[in-house]
């Protein structure tokens, strides 16, 4: 059996974000945007030399793309090389990264949940604590149903009722406001999961109780970055959120 840490014991409800987080499904999302991109800067090489260096998964994913939807990704990497953004543009590249990405996930391989995050999350829900599920993607119901998780939330809210609500994107909090409100849980009450920078700078501006930050990189050479953003402490997995508890 285990327990609860003592961040988590006093909270009414968490909110995860679901790629990076939840699923290994980031890595997807990461090559069908590198893919996506590369392929327009050959067609579309950008007027200064020094923004000729294709998409940079260490570099330009977490900068300019993770935690956001696809049209504001879009817009601020091709800002990020100088490229001045058209909304034909932006809308064909967005379509474009959405096809690699569903043929990745519909390939047969399904993308798996993270143990930790699995043990976390039975933990919550022994303890009575409510928890959501949040993405700016509009796969984000598939992903959970094929990694048998999607029973363990009580909500989720994604990239299409996103678009249904008319919800800002990440940095805005909107998607974890409505999810804590979706809970009839306060943000002070809550807790905001997350591995993306934008994500946690969200967290921080809902006024959230806890902002926990996910680096899963080699070396943690995220933490600084997510502390910086808002997070208010980082973990390589969220295994680190329990504690063995006393034997029944």
């Amino acid at each position: 059996m285990r327990d609860l840490a003592p961040p988590l014991r006093a909270v009414r409800a968490v909110i995860f974000d679901t790629d990076g987080v939840i699923t290994d499904s980031a890595r997807l999302h990461a090559t069908a945007w590198k893919a996506t991109f590369d392929a327009y800067l050959r067609e579309h090489p950008p007027r200064l030399p020094a923004h000729w260096r294709p998409f940079d998964i260490s570099t330009d994913y977490p900068l300019y793309v993770d935690g956001k939807s696809r049209r504001e990704g879009t817009t601020a990497f091709l800002e990020s090389r100088g490229i001045k953004p058209i909304s034909e543009t932006v809308e064909a590249l967005a379509a474009a990264k959405d096809r690699r990405y569903t043929e990745r996930l519909r390939s047969g391989n399904p993308v798996p949940a993270y143990p930790g995050t699995v043990d976390l999350l039975h933990a919550l829900l022994e303890a009575d604590v409510l928890v959501a599920a949040v993405s700016a993607s509009r796969h984000a119901r598939e992903l959970l149903v094929e990694a048998h998780v999607m029973s363990l939330f009580d909500t989720v809210v994604d990239g299409s009722e996103a678009d249904r609500l008319g919800l800002r994107g990440k940095p805005a909090p909107d998607l974890f406001l409505e999810a804590a409100h979706r809970l009839r849980t306060v943000p002070a009450q809550a807790v905001v999961v997350e591995d993306a920078l934008a994500g946690v700078e969200a967290g921080e501006r809902g006024g959230f109780g806890l902002v926990v930050g996910v680096d899963r990189t080699a070396g943690r050479n995220r933490t600084d970055e997510l502390l910086s953003h808002g997070a208010d402490l980082v973990v390589a997995d969220l295994c680190e959120l329990l504690m063995e508890g006393a034997a029944p």
